[in-house]
């Protein structure tokens, strides 16, 4: 392992040397992997675009983030920026520089890549959405409109993840190993969810069932750890001791702040596919009409970039987790259910009663 990191290292180095002027550039990819922005902008325009498609965009992107903590917590991966100060590789206190920004200090584990494992199982279900639905419109004379469809498309997907990997590689906040494996598992559960049908009318039920497994079986294993006398957090002090600038830390890259946000969407999601607002809007006679999608997609990411505005109390851990829990709830109930029915509503010609 210490040859993957010291190589890695060197890798890191080379690239903040060499394209230190497209940092802007590598930040932005860095975002288009994180999972918060899977929440607020591919899924509000995914959802009003295909139901279906929006659905299982969630439901992989909650599951993949889960597996990726249940992993991070076995393999104990350090990340590049505290690796280097506490490593004894390195003769004489020689160890390399690294650069730190401001989206460097995450402060849980770092393999595999949350970000790269986001990326890469969000896109692999936009990209795969994408191409069935070209297939159900090309007559058997598309064959090579087909293929080129699906190597443009494909080409995309890789471009995206290379650039999110070596964005991630680049502030020094990942080796290039745990981002390879964040790619390779996140496509693991997207391709799994291809042959998961039933998720796409599960019960609300379902829903809290999976919520409770989900949130049972992380505390139970982070106990279970806890009485071998093996510290699961262990990444967060060794975090804030080495980042340039302690206000790079968050909280919300805590491990149990990704698990509540996720586990506070797929319960939005629940409650909002299984309302009556949701039937009556997006199942009714308007959730056909193009206007009615759009208008909903342009509301909805709108809406959710105010919320980016609201900021979550952290001077309480646990004041923190239940607030976040039900900002992330929010999102889909907001996204799902209020902004169809207001649209459908607004949608009504004058005098007519919404039964």
């Amino acid at each position: 392992m210490d040859f993957l990191h010291r190589n890695g290292v060197l890798i890191i180095q080379h690239l903040q040397k060499d394209y230190r002027a497209y940092y802007d550039f590598l930040n932005f990819m860095s975002s288009v992997g994180d999972p918060r922005n899977i929440f607020s902008i591919y899924f509000p325009l995914w959802f009003q675009l295909n139901q279906t498609v929006g659905t299982k965009m969630i439901w992989v992107a909650v599951i993949g983030d889960w597996f990726n903590l249940i992993f991070k917590w076995i393999l104990f991966g350090h990340r590049p920026y505290w690796w280097i100060q506490e490593t004894q590789i390195y003769p004489n206190h020689s160890s390399p520089c690294l650069e730190q920004f401001p989206t460097t200090c995450e402060t849980g584990p770092g393999s595999p890549s949350g970000h790269a494992m986001g990326s890469s199982c969000v896109w692999y279900v936009m990209v795969t959405a994408a191409l069935s639905h070209t297939v159900s419109w090309m007559d058997k004379f598309s064959v090579t409109l087909h293929r080129l469809t699906w190597s443009c498309l494909w080409s995309l997907f890789w471009l995206i993840q290379i650039s999110v990997c070596i964005s991630r590689v680049f502030i020094a906040t990942h080796f290039p190993h745990q981002v390879i494996l964040g790619v390779i598992g996140g496509m693991l559960v997207a391709e799994a969810f291809e042959y998961t049908p039933g998720i796409l009318t599960a019960s609300l039920s379902l829903y809290l069932k999976t919520n409770l497994f989900l949130f049972l079986f992380a505390l139970g294993f982070y106990l279970l750890l806890r009485m071998l006398d093996i510290d699961l957090l262990w990444s967060v002090p060794i975090a804030k001791k080495w980042c340039a600038n302690p206000d790079w830390i968050h909280m919300d890259t805590t491990p149990f702040a990704g698990l509540v946000r996720n586990l506070g969407v797929l319960f939005g999601l629940g409650f909002a596919i299984n309302s009556d607002m949701f039937l009556l809007s997006c199942r009714g006679e308007n959730g056909y009409k193009p206007r009615f999608r759009l208008l909903c997609a342009a509301t909805s990411v709108t809406a959710l970039q105010l919320y980016r505005l609201v900021h979550v109390p952290t001077h309480t851990e646990h004041l923190f987790y239940v607030l976040s829990f039900c900002k992330s709830a929010s999102i889909p109930l907001t996204v799902v259910a209020l902004i169809p029915y207001c649209v459908h509503t607004a949608m009504q010609p004058r005098g007519k009663k919404i039964n």
